[in-house]
């Protein structure tokens, strides 16, 4: 399928002085596609050249158009010698491919320079036509649509799942090759820039192909990660979830929806509906044959990669097992049974049944058994033939069945939340993987009697049904304490219930949730090869085993009884393992409540040891009802008077249960021994255990006013307004000198996560009641003796007034408070000032005074990048009028607003160096101009799609190296989310009372 890429160059403006003596600049432009290169002509002596250029046309391949990126290449002219490079921009073309996206890319792009930053802007235009041909063969997968978000996007419903899809390119990475020596580190950084977009390119082709083969038209939840292995090359992988996705018809159908619920709630009632057009609903019995011919299954051996023996296992495993057994099989009689089994027969014909995505259509799920998780640590210098795929596609498929193995053990079929890492120091890589072990609803499949399905579920409460346990009781591979269900008091669940997704839409909870994160650093010796990599995989059982203790000893010290969207990372460095795991605690109403912590000593002689211990116990047992009273964790005793009245509305039922919670005042009074609950005992015999003790007491609590979670929502609050805020920040610490020991260590690394938590809460006190979603925290040790972490975070204000029944007056407030939240950045900047100006407002607005911390950055995502965005755009209707600000959260929707269209994923990568690293504000200023200089960019390239926002936004990999002696520094970033457009949902409702205007209502929203 041949295309035709046309490029025209109107213009640039605020270009740097390139000639000293007039003080002006003497640029043109190269337009690069592949091989071919046009020139514009010289524009001279100025400094905001008009080059009109005619229309440059490139006739490629499609497959070359998925690839290669657009290269344009600003120069300056020089007579006598070698013509300067001012910048570049790279265009990724993918986003006009597809048929529904946008279909010219126009506006004012950043001209990038990996030394000296931004320098000006440039503003093309970019089209793509394209000749369509069904070749059978092709190796292009044009029309594939690729979104980051974890969740069924939000104007589509899925009409099938199909399951996972995995890629792995290969490439040298040009900072270790021997022509390195040579160049120009500008030069090198910019081969390098230039690769990595040509990986993204390919391998996001060759995922489409996949999804193509797999009868899908869309990957949701891709996942795309760099290896950077050194000498041996540079990695780029990506997963995700293959799925047949369809648009839903757009505004008048939203008048329908109640007004009260949630955005998330709104947008998902439609998705996934039974009513698949198309799709006949058979009326026989199904068996487990038909279950095999199903399109909706294309059997593994199509899409996987040489892997026959892979095949011939599947095929031979047994397709009984725990669908026939299992709590809920035995009571719900055989055709339940028969069902289950269908799917899991369906689900073991695939290579790997994994799921990318957090957040499901309710009714998906059926039951989670926990987390599932591998890890596996390999030398790079091992690989045979560094330059193909195969060793590392085999590492990878190890720890799959691995995953796989775990969650049949748990007598599940499926995982879900399932995502993929790696850290590498030196020669030693370490992969990892985890995902949640579940039991999917046959729903999905498309087949089947729906009706009689639905006969059996309804039977249980849909409200706590995912919590029962999907293993057989008598066979469970693991010591674990089950108790009936809280709700419906039939079936069995565990006590404390870990998952690495979001916290079901359906899902009964009691008070609010919070973040609860365990910290672990732990020494060890430096060592080369092997006997490093030993060392290492030696310890990692025992930092993962702390990690989980230490998390479920904040989870009780919470009153909270599960975990959202856990996140493990293991960071290796010369000398220290790091630990991070992040979760969001709720309280399930299905769960039983937890008991206390209970301390007891084992030397009981000295009676100041005992008065140490009786007063630890008497904190613990204040911090417990304390948070108790924060979180609004008050479990309703009487459930069974609930349940006995029809409440059909799982929504419903959870706010009963709260008005009910918070109207009975004698629960207030905890106690400990309340119930058959067994205190959890803590004893303290060493000095680790106090330490560990003291790690659980020492957590600063959040200030008032603000809440913390690291899941898309936070459980327990609802009525959000439309002020949001996303940042990023990055901290560096030089551990020079300070004790090495781990208690040292832990200490350290600790206060550095607190300390940046700390500062957020400080920074962002003005939008009390607030609550941060979505925080993301990322650890690495860029090189020995030097911690890294960054966190991206989104803020997001609630009313505390508002109930969620008069949605109409939280329409009116939202208002409000966008007038309010424009005012408070009014930074109008003058289209004219100049690039260096504009840092000026950013170092007095952000980086406080942190005499404690090496390097701290935050990045508002107001002052500076909105009103640079502002000036970017004012000038494209060429009347200064004032155009809105493209928004960026990490979340998959934007509070009070409906996304319409999605205009196609961008995928990032930048590499910034300085030779002068004091003189641009040691790593605080450095780090912080770049990540500024990236949210521009970010901010142009969406609003060149015509798009006015980025959702899913995260910031994959920030990798910062500094020679503190040599006066240098590299920092490496690369940022995905999708872009789309919004309208805000007052314009819906305008737009659904006068339906033959809604057109003119959508091409206005991408002013809002």
């Amino acid at each position: 399928m041949p295309g035709k890429l046309k490029a025209k160059i109107v213009a640039g403006r605020h270009l740097p002085v390139m000639d000293r003596a007039s003080d002006l600049t003497d640029a043109f432009v190269e337009v690069k596609f592949g091989n071919v290169t046009f020139k514009t002509d010289v524009y001279p002596k100025s400094l905001n050249p008009q080059w009109n250029s005619e229309w440059f046309k490139f006739e490629v391949d499609d497959e070359d158009l998925q690839d290669e990126p657009l290269q344009i290449t600003v120069l300056d002219h020089d007579t006598y010698s070698a013509n300067d490079a001012i910048g570049k921009v790279y265009i990724d073309i993918d986003p006009l491919l597809c048929s529904e996206a946008a279909t010219v890319i126009s506006g004012w792009l950043p001209i990038y320079d990996t030394i000296h930053g931004i320098r000006g802007e440039i503003n093309v235009l970019v089209k793509v036509d394209l000749f369509n041909d069904l070749n059978r063969f092709r190796q292009s997968s044009c029309g594939v649509k690729f979104f980051c978000t974890t969740s069924i996007p939000r104007c589509y419903r899925a009409v099938m799942i199909h399951g996972f899809v995995e890629e792995l390119v290969v490439n040298e990475d040009p900072e270790y090759q021997w022509i390195d020596r040579i160049r120009t580190p500008r030069a090198s950084n910019e081969a390098r820039q230039r690769l990595i977009f040509l990986m993204s390119g390919e391998l996001q082709r060759k995922i489409g192909l996949k999804v193509l083969e797999m009868g899908g038209n869309a990957v949701v939840g891709y996942l795309q990660c760099f290896d950077l292995e050194g000498e041996s090359g540079l990695v780029v992988r990506a997963i995700g979830t293959a799925c047949t996705l369809e648009k839903i018809s757009t505004l008048p159908a939203t008048a329908t929806l109640p007004s009260n619920s949630s955005p998330s709630k709104d947008i998902k009632e439609p998705v996934f509906g039974e009513e698949g057009p198309g799709v006949p609903l058979s009326s026989g019995p199904p068996t487990p044959l038909r279950a095999q011919t199903f399109s909706s299954f294309s059997p593994s051996k199509s899409y996987s990669r040489q892997s026959s023996s892979s095949d011939t296992e599947l095929s031979l495993t047994p397709k009984t097992g725990m669908g026939s057994g299992g709590s809920a099989g035995k009571e719900a009689g055989p055709l339940k049974a028969l069902l289950r089994q269908q799917t899991q027969s369906a689900l073991e014909q695939r290579e790997y049944p994994f799921f990318t995505l957090t957040s499901f259509p309710p009714g998906f799920l059926l039951h989670l058994g926990g987390v599932v998780s591998a890890r596996s640590v390999k030398l790079l210098d091992r690989i045979h033939n560094p330059d193909e795929p195969e060793t590392r596609d085999a590492w990878w498929e190890e720890i799959r069945q691995e995953i796989k193995s775990h969650t049949k053990a748990l007598g599940c079929h499926a995982v879900v939340g399932y995502s993929e890492s790696t850290s590498i120091c030196e020669e030693v890589c370490i992969l990892s993987a985890s995902g949640t072990a579940a039991i999917l609803s046959s729903r999905f499949m498309q087949d089947g009697p729906l009706e009689t399905d639905h006969r059996f579920e309804e039977m249980v409460p849909p409200g706590c049904e995912f919590c029962h346990i999907p293993y057989d009781e008598l066979n469970i591979p693991f010591p674990a304490q089950l108790t009936y269900c809280c709700c419906c008091r039939r079936y069995k669940v565990p006590d404390v219930l870990f998952t690495t997704i979001d916290l079901p839409t359906e899902a009964n909870i009691t008070g609010k949730g919070c973040l609860i994160q365990a910290r672990l650093c732990r020494t060890k010796k430096k060592a080369q090869g092997e006997g490093n990599a030993m060392a290492i995989s030696n310890l990692l059982p025992f930092l993962e085993y702390e990690l989980h203790t230490q998390l479920m000893n904040k989870l009780k010290l919470r009153g909270m009884n599960a975990l959202f969207g856990l996140r493990i990372q293991i960071s290796v460095g010369e000398t220290m393992l790091l630990g991070l795991a992040s979760a969001t605690g709720v309280y399930l109403t299905a769960l039983p409540s937890p008991g206390g912590i209970q301390v007891s000593g084992k030397t009981p002689s000295d009676i100041t040891y005992e008065q140490h211990i009786s007063n630890m116990q008497k904190k613990i047992n204040d911090t417990i009802a304390k948070n108790k009273e924060v979180y609004e964790i008050n479990p309703p005793e009487v459930v069974e008077e609930i349940i006995g009245s029809p409440i059909p509305e799982p929504r419903q039922r959870s706010r009963l249960f709260r008005s009910h919670s918070e109207s009975s005042d004698e629960v207030s009074e905890i106690d400990l021994s309340h119930g058959k609950k067994d205190a959890f005992v803590l004893e303290i015999d060493d000095t680790d255990a106090v330490e560990d003790i003291h790690a659980l007491l020492t957590d600063s609590p959040t200030p008032a006013g603000f809440y913390s979670c690291n899941t898309e929502i936070m459980p327990g609050i609802q009525n959000w307004t439309s002020a949001i805020q996303m940042f990023t920040s990055v901290r560096v610490f030089r551990l020079n000198n300070v004790n090495l020991t781990n208690q040292g260590l832990n200490k350290v690394f600790s206060d550095l996560c607190e300390n940046l938590l700390k500062s957020l809460y400080f920074k962002l006190r003005s939008l009390v009641p607030c609550c941060l979603c979505h925080l993301n925290f990322t650890v690495a040790i860029p090189e020995d003796e030097l911690i890294q972490v960054a966190v991206t975070a989104v803020a997001m204000s609630f009313d505390k007034e508002l109930t969620l029944e008069n949605g109409k007056q939280s329409g009116d407030k939202s208002l409000k408070k966008e007038n309010d939240e424009q005012l408070q950045f009014n930074l109008e900047l003058n289209a004219e000032m100049s690039s260096s100006n504009l840092s000026s407002p950013k170092g007095l607005t952000e980086v406080g005074s942190h005499p404690s911390a090496k390097a701290s950055s935050l990045e508002k995502a107001s002052p500076l990048p909105e009103g640079r965005s502002r000036s970017l755009r004012s000038n494209r209707s060429y009347s200064g009028s004032s155009v809105a600000v493209v928004r960026m959260t990490p979340l998959s929707f934007i509070p009070g607003a409906k996304i319409i269209k999605y205009l196609g994923i961008i995928n990032m990568f930048f590499i910034r160096e300085t030779t002068s690293l004091k003189e641009e504000g040691g790593v605080s200023g450095f780090l912080h101009t770049f990540i500024a200089e990236v949210f521009a960019m970010v901010r142009a390239h969406v609003a060149a799609l015509g798009g006015n926002a980025v959702v899913s936004y995260s910031m994959k990999e920030c990798v910062f190296m500094e020679n503190p002696n040599k006066n240098q520094a590299q920092c490496l970033i690369n940022v995905s989310g999708d872009a789309v457009i919004f309208v805000r949902e007052s314009e819906v409702e305008a737009a659904s009372v006068h339906p033959q205007s809604a057109a003119t209502q959508t091409s206005n929203g991408e002013g809002t």
